[in-house]
């Protein structure tokens, strides 16, 4: 059989290549070379986040899709989408600063800090005899006994993964160990005096964000984040969903979604671990927090109930999972415990942001937003009795998806934007020249727009006004003129840009009307507004109010609280 011929394909200003076969897509073969390129429709042709420019070599030629998202200039320049150009020669591609998945700002943080530690595992000291002619007792029997005797605790049980280190941990410790318990159930042994720690997760569908705690204490040891490596099938929830249907038939098919955040959560905790200088036997619970689908990818469970009508989740009780059958090295006998869910679209992450900003107990109407690519909205009225909550698919347009210079919130990206008489003052993340625009930059400028009178009440540019230009893609603003980046281009605010923010703010603030219209809420009922999540940390609040995309309550205090849902899993963690 003669071997198909190989295509070589360098990536620059990366440095990395990689050999294809024909039929890989020119986003497929940066995956295979370990390069993330943004693709928020997972390789469908619809968002125009994967632009690359083909600096030498022959393609196919561009498809409809490309035509209607890159301008006659563009093509001509050399530009196309990845996911839907396919090699037909050795290749030289140059991939934007602003399509590549690196350096995404992570919101950690979180202005919320009161907790109460009382966690699921229990660490106790045990000394026991060491084993001789006289005293033969089996290793196992020797912890039971002592358990028992200095501790009163009786019928402790141990998984074999756990049995199987005794007795080789008993002699190397000298007879004396501190052993961690789970209600009754024996997860690790450790030197004597240690301390066990545990992981807290907030699996969002962009990012995630972990913590290390230590599981005595309380304290928080380490945290890090990380871009959702699943992002590369798609930005939003539905075309991760389609993505793990299809390939679930495929005679060949791809690693599975829920291989993706298995590696990358082991991977984060080494990283966490590392910082801590810990080890990995003293990982002995982790808890996970996010939203229904996300916890589903995580599992594996089903998902093709799921991404259709009813849209029913295979389980929204918590569950227990071992922790080795994820493939996360940690404590043997560990769990990780998901967080319950609610509804098909309202998942562990919105009972986790619940949690932690007491929204349940709240004495006056609270309104709380976690602003993501789904956007969870929940109502407490009479002190917590009555709790009602709403998921808007808010979509990418916060993560730059189908915004004409759009990008995630990394180094470069205009984030906050400010008109004047004679031209626009904004910054950029990292202070660094300015290659795109992130959600929160673009929604200032369409509220800067709106208030000079460049855009009215429908948010159409005024044509006649002399600041509003005619470009490729229609009419359009100018936000930065030519500011350095490798393409050489403007930063434009585009009609298509201004109507992508409107159906996302759009389904926000429809998500609240209908919670204020079902609870029979008038707005000056409200007291407080709490804004959740990475993306709603960063936007400012006026200019949100302004677009109309969250109502101004006349009575009410706004609060920004920033990753609450990571609070959330904090909490479940150190207290049972």
């Amino acid at each position: 059989m003669t071997q198909k011929k190989k295509y070589h394909i360098s990536f620059d200003p990366v440095g990395k290549s990689t050999d294809v076969l024909p039929g890989a897509s020119l986003l497929e073969s940066a995956w295979m070379a370990g390069i993330s390129i943004a693709s928020v429709c997972g390789g469908n042709g619809t968002c125009g986040q994967c632009r690359v420019i083909i600096n030498h070599g022959d393609t196919s030629p561009p498809k409809p899709e490309e035509k209607k998202l890159l301008t006659e200039e563009e093509l001509e320049k050399g530009y196309r989408l990845a996911c839907c150009t396919y090699p037909q020669s050795d290749l030289k591609v140059h991939i934007l600063e602003k399509s590549m998945v690196t350096g995404v700002r992570l919101q950690l943080e979180s202005r919320l800090t009161d907790m109460t530690v009382d966690p699921m595992i229990r660490a106790y000291n045990v000394k026991v005899d060491q084993a001789t002619l006289e005293d033969p007792r089996a290793d196992m029997n020797r912890i039971m006994d002592a358990f028992s005797n200095s501790h009163g605790l009786h019928d402790v049980k141990a998984d074999v993964a756990v049995v199987r280190q005794l007795s080789s941990l008993l002699r190397k410790f000298g007879w004396q160990t501190t052993a961690c318990l789970r209600s009754g159930e024996i997860i690790g042994f450790l030197p004597l005096g240690s301390h066990p720690v545990g992981l807290a997760v907030d699996i969002g569908t962009t990012k995630i964000a972990a913590y290390l705690l230590d599981l005595i204490t309380g304290e928080e040891l380490a945290s890090s984040g990380a871009v959702n490596p699943q992002t590369m099938h798609g930005e939003d929830i539905m075309s991760r969903l389609y993505y793990t249907i299809q390939n679930a038939k495929s005679a060949e098919p791809a690693p599975e979604l829920s291989t993706l955040i298995c590696e990358k959560l082991d991977e984060l905790l080494a990283e966490l671990i590392g910082k801590a200088g810990l080890s990995h036997s003293q990982v002995a619970d982790i808890c996970v927090a996010g939203n229904t689908a996300m916890t589903h990818l995580l599992l594996d469970l089903p998902v093709q109930q799921l991404a259709s009508s009813p849209y029913v989740a295979s389980t929204n009780s918590a569950m227990d999972v071992m922790v080795r059958d994820l493939g996360i090295q940690a404590s043997p006998g560990s769990y990780v415990h998901v967080l319950p869910g609610i509804g098909g679209f309202v998942g562990a992450d919105h009972v986790a942001m619940i949690l932690a900003t007491d929204i349940d107990r709240k004495q006056g109407v609270t309104i709380g937003v976690d602003i993501g690519t789904n956007t969870e909205i929940v109502i407490s009225k009479n002190n917590g009795a009555d709790l009602v909550s709403v998921a808007s698919p808010s979509g990418p347009a916060f993560e730059g998806a189908h915004v004409a210079d759009g990008m995630r919130a990394a180094e470069g990206a205009i984030e906050s934007v400010k008109l004047t008489e004679s031209g626009v003052d904004y910054t950029t993340i990292g202070d660094a020249p300015a290659i795109g625009l992130c959600g929160s930059g673009i929604i200032d400028a369409v509220s800067e727009l709106y208030l000079w009178d460049l855009i009215d009440a429908r948010g159409r540019f005024r044509k006649t006004h002399s600041r509003v230009k005619r470009g490729s893609h229609g009419s359009e603003f100018q936000l930065a003129a030519d500011p350095g980046r490798s393409t050489g281009n403007s930063i434009v605010v585009t009609q298509r840009d201004i109507d992508e923010i409107q159906l996302a703010k759009g389904a926000i603030r429809a998500g609240i009307d209908v919670l204020l219209n079902v609870t029979d809420t008038p707005p000056e009922a409200v007291a407080e507004v709490i804004i959740a999540g990475a993306f709603g940390s960063f936007i400012n609040l006026i200019n949100t109010i302004n677009i109309g995309m969250i109502p101004y309550f006349p009575n009410a205090k706004y609060r920004q609280v920033g990753n609450a849902a990571g609070v959330g899993a904090k909490m479940a963690l150190i207290s049972r």
